[in-house]
């Protein structure tokens, strides 16, 4: 019987719960499960639902809906005061109450047809964040409070003390990170926020930070509170909603022992960037990739409470991209700091302030307090959850993308089959920029090749119907996107978050031209292929420093994938049993079934030859993977599609290479590697 050692695979892991082998006992909650960044467009008088997969109205919690292209409210409806009664963070009003709000589901939420708020003005960008109530992550509740003088003399929850304090039980399960509350009856009054890393309480719909302290005995099963003068004397039977996160509780994910949110601080250090170096500014290790920042500067100087989040920008960039922010304390629509450069940029296990802007992100000696939420962390239990195809959509404006997709798409490519095309590549993590495989180029700048959609994305280089689209999403055990910065000495580390040892890694120098380097675990890390050569494999220290990845790093030398200060992003990919094959085989020249375990056949197929020159064939279902003829393009050429060959034809467990193949497919004793997806 195996031994838990801290680290199991995902497959392992399935396979020992299934064998009542595994130590901890569910059941086992994830980000997934209880946050969700969820945009949409309204569409007044027809109403919208927002299936985030959270389960609010069976366990509760709290929907923060924001108008992206005007001036609208920010407006919180939770489940304790119900669907149609709402808060504004930006302002002081008490709860303003009518019959079109919200509707709690299973699933996620729901808009009305018509409502007085805005939450579905017509053709309206929309960002939606939900906290759903589980211990480790996000409690809240109601309590009716009364005052004297500035001491409380009755709860409805909690137990009133001899001085006038009341401990307020909550059911984080750990000292929180961050408490926010609200009358929101009775009166009206300023939200208060306490941070357990700053001093005195922040009012979150204003920009100061007084020194008031209105909080204190922080445990895991309560805090104390004070009125202190903020309800002012003789106040009887205020309403007030409390919302409570908690900070590196580790319950989470896989192995029952990660954290999913974090409340902490850091200090600017005042350094500014160029328009080709990044500063060397303040980096948040956070031990994971954050989906989710909100930062607002503590030390009494007045600032901004930023939100940012991946959904809508939040990228590894430094200049350009990255700064599309929302304040909790303003109306204002989404908008861009003045700078020619990102605010802070991801990075595989946290995020980094990289420029300069004073007193907003990054003052000398300044004092920062942020809230951050981990990434999405699931493993995908099947193909069709990660992978996706679809031909543009000729009437799609910047309302809706051109390819559609059932999930978000983190990591594209788009060809026009029938012309001599460059193949385009993109991805979330640098969306807004884009590279092509079939060259060494460094790629671009282009504003329409946007990500910020819940089913798809947007490509402007997409001009005809035969325009193809091959999507992919981010998940534990299948593919990570790293984005990360050159530093030029060989045998550097970077983490990723792929959760098992990387079987094919891309990478690709962005801004700059450079080959599109691959690794492959079937070569070892002493050996490359070119993406966009035929080449056969080659033998160097340059790209892997001879040093194969694991589950948590990947190692590069200092040349072809590392080279000081230029920017990267790398494409990880591994075997995840019933969704993806990273595999080789051995030619025959004869019919060679390929097994990848798969129930349905595969989708979509990458093959290469290794030992000799080859193409990067691809291969997929939607195109055509059948038993005659399969049209095939070439990943490293801008060649149109080939439709009068059969060198491969489905089978139920992977696919088959048939003895009509050339030899860039099926050699006599040649060898391939490949990459298939359910």
């Amino acid at each position: 019987m195996p031994n838990y050692s801290g680290k199991w695979t995902p497959s392992q892991i399935l396979q020992a719960r299934g064998q009542d082998l595994w130590p901890i006992n569910g059941p086992f909650f994830y980000v997934d499960d209880v946050f969700s960044t969820y945009l949409y467009v309204g569409n007044s008088g027809v109403g919208s639902t927002q299936s985030n997969g959270l389960d609010l109205s069976g366990e509760g919690g709290l929907v923060w809906v924001k108008n992206r292209d005007s001036t609208a409210n920010n407006l919180l409806f939770d489940t304790e005061r119900g669907g149609t009664n709402y808060l504004t963070s930006d302002g002081q009003a008490a709860a303003s109450t009518g019959t079109d709000g919200i509707s709690f589901l299973s699933n996620g939420w729901s808009t009305a047809p018509n409502g007085v708020y805005d939450l579905n003005s017509l053709s309206a960008n929309y960002t939606s964040w939900s906290f759903r109530k589980q211990a480790g992550f996000f409690d809240q509740f109601t309590s009716i409070l009364s005052t004297g003088t500035n001491v409380f003399t009755a709860t409805s929850r909690g137990t009133l003390n001899g001085d006038g304090t009341i401990t307020m039980p909550h059911n984080i399960g750990s000292a929180p990170g961050l408490i926010i509350w609200k009358v929101y009856s009775g009166d009206t009054g300023s939200w208060r926020v306490w941070h357990r890393s700053a001093s005195g309480t922040g009012l979150l719909n204003e920009t100061g930070y007084p020194a008031n302290t209105y909080i204190g005995n922080v445990t895991s099963t309560s805090f104390d509170i004070t009125d202190n003068g903020f309800m002012g004397n003789s106040r009887s039977n205020y309403s007030f909603v409390f919302y409570v996160f908690a900070h590196d509780d580790q319950r989470f994910g896989d192995t029952a022992n990660q954290s999913i949110i974090k409340c902490d601080t850091y200090t600017g250090n005042g350094t500014t960037a160029s328009a080709t170096t990044e500063q060397a500014g303040p980096e948040i290790d956070l031990g994971w990739e954050p989906q989710w920042v909100m930062i607002k500067r503590s030390d009494g100087t007045a600032g901004d409470w930023f939100i940012f989040d991946m959904m809508r920008g939040l990228t590894v960039d430094f200049s350009g991209q990255g700064k599309s922010y929302l304040r909790a304390n303003s109306s204002g629509a989404e908008s861009d700091l003045s700078s020619s450069f990102a605010y802070l940029r991801l990075t595989s296990t946290g995020f980094k302030i990289t420029a300069g802007t004073g007193a907003f992100f990054n003052e000398n000696g300044a004092t920062y307090i942020y809230v951050a939420i981990r990434r999405p962390m699931k493993t995908p239990t099947a193909g069709t959850e990660v992978f996706d195809m679809d031909t543009r959509n000729g009437s799609a404006t910047g309302k809706a993308p051109n390819y559609r997709a059932d999930f978000p798409v983190d990591l594209a490519l788009g060809k026009e089959a029938n012309s001599t095309a460059n193949w385009h590549n993109s991805s979330r993590a640098a969306q807004k920029t884009y590279l092509i495989p079939n060259n060494n180029d460094a790629g671009g700048n282009q504003a329409l090749y946007d990500f910020s959609y819940q089913n798809g994305y947007f490509d402007s280089s997409a001009t005809n119907a035969n325009s193809y689209a091959w999507m992919f999403k981010r998940g534990t055990g299948f593919l990570d996107v790293v984005g990360y910065r050159g530093n030029g000495t060989a045998g550097t580390t970077y983490s990723h978050s792929l959760g098992v040892v990387p079987e094919l890694m891309i990478v690709k120098v962005r801004g700059n031209a450079g080959d599109w380097q691959v690794y492959s675990s079937a070569l070892g890390a002493t050996k490359y292929l070119v993406l966009n050569e035929t080449n056969a494999e080659a033998t160097s220290s340059n790209q892997w420093n001879d040093t194969a990845p694991t589950a948590s790093v990947f190692t590069l030398g200092n040349i072809d994938t590392n080279e000081s200060g230029r920017y990267y992003i790398a494409y990880l990919f591994a075997t995840l049993d019933g969704v993806s094959k990273v595999g080789s085989y051995t030619g025959t020249a004869a019919d060679l079934d390929v097994d990848c375990g798969f129930t349905s056949g595969a989708r979509f197929i990458l093959i290469k030859r290794t030992d000799a020159t080859g193409f990067w064939y691809v291969y997929d279902s939607t195109r055509g993977i059948v038993s005659g003829n399969d049209p095939y393009l070439l990943l490293d050429q801008n060649f149109a599609e080939t439709t009068t060959t059969d060198y491969v034809d489905p089978l139920s467990s992977g696919f088959t290479v048939t003895s009509s193949a050339s030899g860039s497919i099926n050699a006599s004793g040649g060898t391939y590697i490949f990459l298939a997806i359910a």
